[in-house]
């Protein structure tokens, strides 16, 4: 989602704040932009990708020494020019504030609406906008002073970073329930909002608390924290991905990550040589032990991964298991049981509903907290009591490829353990499981052979605007992915269903123009779902199915059979994800799609 970078050097900023956007593209945006003071304030913002910004500040001969850029996920107002950020506030007519913003400012009608009781000219439709202008209303010769000022007014998640034209040499920022992160060198500093847009110019990194305010200049960093306090943050050696990601052989960075996912999986599982607690952290082994119920807190696909965990942990460990997503538990008044274990799950770490869940679950009671994460230097990393990283590497498709075979890869690890610690996993099945694990990544580069005959059906999806999943049991969190990748990236509109579900309404679809997509592996509940695929077909419906080697489902008029090379088990759902991902990938290329940035989506969902 939005994103940040901000400077102050001795030197030419430009190129490090453009970088530090192209670096943070990833997280998808509609506009970006960039102001430096340059004998006064000048920006330059596109409605076009960062290219094209490049384009126009080398036009422009745009310099400067101190500044701050920024891409936009619209919120508040079209993708528009005007909309974009930074946004300007001037003083007698002349641009004096200049300041960018992740987040979402709930008050800003209220201040706006004062403001222009002030004699304040609004530009655009943002909640941005709104603060530019309050805080150069309250300026009062000190830029810190004045935000720190100004952000006690603020109701909502935000991260800013400010400069005024009066104090050339000073970029101030403040973050409140969004990420802002303070990178250190050698007579400059900067910030941005993730440690990624920095990567090639420092790697000494300071990651910012709730409710802190940085003064950056260029020898110093000052920090003061919400109750207005000086404090000293820990600065950390931080290895963010700094070279261009190669795409060749692949057309786009989602086709290369789905064909990562072998090496994503052994690199999530590398160094498990049995099942013990401590590959969550030190104190894991106390936690687990106390624990008697899960909790899962996730949004869209890390809400799937959670899905498709609870029948692991429920049917191998024997734990209770809850799952809910995170934007709706954080507003309702759960019963809760102290006794559970909290499981967040984020591909980023930042997701903000999520984070806001896990801190509300703090409120309520719950002390034992465990983030499955790809980041290691993330907010959810940090705020909870376990952790596991899933080493998924840098995933830049806005659509979760990677990120999500991961964290299934790690919630059937932590499964393993619990069952093992609960006497339901000798060592015997220990070993077995182990070897399974272990062939795991040469088991999905076989599915990944499937390709060719994946894209014969896309060609066929392109043509189509709607689509049905159907998945039984461990299954139906797998069909619910697949319908969410297909409508994230081609928009035809897909959902999925419980097989089960089908003769409850949603056969009333189903014609011959309704692709139905079916994940059938040779499990207990097969039987069943061939009887549910008989419904289709008598009503006309074609079949696309999924199938294990040896579930003795044939392709025949209006029944359409792509086979698996195994069955594997209790770990079927990672295998089946793999040509669902294809499917989508190859059936938005087939449609002409932007398949890495779909429209109005965002690969790090930083607001709520």
């Amino acid at each position: 989602m939005c994103g940040i970078v901000g400077a102050v050097a001795q030197r030419n900023i430009v190129p490090v704040l453009l970088e530090g956007l192209k670096r943070l593209e990833y997280r998808g945006y509609d506009s970006c932009g960039v102001a430096v003071h340059q004998q006064g304030l000048k920006r330059s913002r596109s409605v076009a990708r960062v290219a094209e910004l490049e384009t126009q500040v080398a036009e422009t001969h745009f310099t400067g020494q101190t500044g701050i850029a920024h891409t936009r996920w619209a919120t508040h107002g079209a993708p528009a020019t005007n909309n974009a950020h930074p946004h300007f506030s001037s003083k007698d007519g002349e641009q004096r504030i200049a300041l960018v913003h992740n987040g979402i400012i709930e008050n800003y009608e209220e201040i706006r609406a004062e403001l222009m009781q002030l004699g304040y000219v609004f530009e655009s439709q943002t909640d941005t906008e709104a603060v530019a202008h309050l805080i150069n209303h309250l300026y009062n010769g000190d830029l810190l002073a004045t935000v720190k000022t100004a952000v006690k007014r603020l109701h909502g998640a935000f991260a800013i970073a400010v400069f005024c034209k009066d104090e050339p040499e000073r970029v101030v920022g403040a973050r409140r329930g969004c990420p802002l992160i303070i990178g250190l060198g050698q007579g400059e500093n900067f910030l941005a909002s993730d440690a990624m847009a920095l990567a090639g110019t420092t790697d000494q990194i300071i990651y910012l608390k709730e409710g802190d305010i940085a003064d950056v200049g260029l020898q110093t960093v000052v920090i003061s924290d919400l109750n207005d306090k000086l404090v000293t943050r820990q600065t950390q050696t931080v290895q963010a991905y700094s070279g261009a990601i190669d795409l060749d052989p692949y057309r786009h960075y989602m086709q290369k990550e789905i064909f990562e996912q072998p090496r994503a999986i052994s690199d999530t599982l590398e160094g498990v040589l049995s099942f013990t607690p401590e590959l969550f952290g030190k104190e894991a082994g106390k936690v687990f032990s106390q624990i008697d119920a899960i909790q899962i807190l996730a949004c869209g696909t890390s809400y799937y991964s959670g899905m498709t965990a609870r029948y692991w942990l429920e049917s191998i460990a024997g734990i209770p298991t809850n799952v809910e997503i995170a934007s709706e538990y954080r507003y309702r008044e759960p019963a809760i049981n102290p006794n559970a274990l909290v499981i967040v799950i984020s591909q980023s770490g930042e997701t903000a509903d999520t984070m806001a869940a896990l801190q509300y679950a703090k409120q309520l009671g719950h002390k034992h907290t465990l983030a499955i994460c790809n980041v290691a230097t993330s907010a959810m990393v940090r705020e909870t009591e376990l952790s596991y990283l899933t080493r998924a590497g840098v995933e830049i498709g806005v659509a979760s490829t990677k990120a999500f075979t991961t964290q299934l890869a790690a919630l059937y690890l932590l499964t393993l353990t619990l069952a093992k610690l609960r006497g339901r996993l000798n060592a015997e099945q220990e070993a077995s499981q182990l070897k399974q694990l272990r062939h795991l990544p040469a088991a999905l580069t076989s599915v990944l052979a499937l390709e060719p005959q994946i894209i014969a059906w896309a060609d066929a999806f392109a043509r189509k605007e709607n689509a049905l999943f159907l998945g039984r049991g461990l299954h139906y969190p797998i069909a619910l992915e697949g319908a969410l990748k297909l409508k994230e990236i081609s928009y035809i509109h897909a959902e999925a269903y419980p097989a089960g579900e089908l003769k409850h309404g949603p056969l009333a679809l189903v014609t011959e123009e309704m692709p139905v997509v079916t994940v059938a592996p040779n499990d207990t509940m097969i039987e069943k779902l061939k009887s549910n695929m008989q419904e289709v077909r008598a009503r006309g419906g074609q079949l696309y199915v999924f199938a294990d080697a040896d579930s003795h489902i044939t392709s025949s008029e209006g029944l359409h059979v792509i086979r698996l090379p195994e069955h594997y088990g209790q770990l079927s759902p990672i295998l089946h994800t793999l040509p669902l991902q294809l499917l989508a990938y190859h059936t938005a290329l087939a449609r002409g799609t932007d398949v890495d940035k779909p429209r109005n989506l965002a690969k790090s969902v930083t607001v709520e």
